[in-house]
């Protein structure tokens, strides 16, 4: 055996390892939390409202809120992040420009989370008015995952052959309906996966809503998307960590952290079987 496929094998047995880490850590964290929060599982848990500060009764006011911010700021991102990917991608031409809006993205992805919950409680809670509310709290969180549909988007756009584009402006469609009817939905299926990696940022994120819309025990479903909710990182943060009776309120801790968890897989699972949907419909 030669050094060059030495070598190769090599670092084949170093990327699996590394893999096997990495899954073998997720598959800890998992069954960890799956193991702790399937014990505190019940049909009061999830449909109950909180009561004696947190320590008994259920979350159903928490997962109510946390689907509202993420409905709220899906409404909101998507169209705009989709809509800014096909202009950098299928319209814009000035070079300096495009390199500038991908890198005022890309800083935008990487700002902290606490800093859109800061600029979300300045601009929607204070200036505008609308105060700690779903709206604000939604608007705060589409701002927040944006940059994630914007590039995930462009890169799914980079991804249609360009004889797909040609061949329907050689037909004599327009620009406007080559986008619509050949682009988009020949890229629909890998701009669901942006979708899926927002979706679950949004379902993750204690600091934006912090400041925006969270309500530390609000045992009641909102009426209008002025008022406040509770949210299920916001819950898990508190009896985590400043409940009235940590030690009481424990197992509940774990049996919101394994909801959470629970519908994040839940809505990453029909997102991707929605994916495949489109894919066999592409194929067809």
């Amino acid at each position: 055996m030669n050094s060059k496929k030495l070598q190769q094998q090599i670092a084949f047995i170093i990327f699996k390892l590394l893999s096997l880490t990495v899954l073998g850590v997720l598959i800890w964290i998992l069954g960890f939390i799956t193991y702790n929060g399937v014990q505190a599982i019940s049909w009061e848990f999830v449909t109950a409202y909180p009561k004696e500060g947190m320590t008994e009764g259920g979350i159903f006011p928490a997962i109510v809120g946390t689907f509202c911010l993420i409905v709220g700021s899906m409404i909101f991102a998507v169209p705009l992040g989709i809509m800014s990917a096909i202009y950098i991608n299928e319209y814009a031409t000035n070079e300096k420009w495009i390199r500038f809006i991908r890198v005022m993205t890309n800083n935008l992805g990487s700002i902290p989370s606490i800093v859109f919950g800061l600029f979300g409680m300045s601009l929607f809670v204070n200036t505008l008015g609308f105060g700690d509310s779903i709206l604000a709290g939604s608007l705060t969180l589409g701002i927040l995952i944006i940059p994630v549909i914007i590039r995930t988007t462009e890169e799914a756009l980079k991804a249609v052959p360009d004889a797909y584009r040609a061949g329907s402006l050689a037909l004599g469609a327009s620009k406007l309906q080559t986008t619509k009817n050949v682009v988009l939905p020949t890229a629909l299926p890998n701009i669901m996966t942006g979708l899926i990696l927002s979706i679950g940022r949004v379902s993750g994120e204690t600091a934006p809503i912090l400041f925006t819309v969270a309500a530390y025990f609000l045992p009641k479903l909102p009426d209008s998307i002025f008022d406040q909710v509770m949210a299920l990182p916001y819950h898990l943060y508190v009896i985590a960590t400043s409940g009235t009776d940590i030690e009481a309120s424990r197992p509940i801790a774990y049996g919101t952290a394994f909801v959470l968890v629970l519908i994040v897989l839940i809505i990453n699972l029909f997102a991707s079987w929605l994916r495949r949907q489109f894919e066999k419909h592409k194929s067809i």
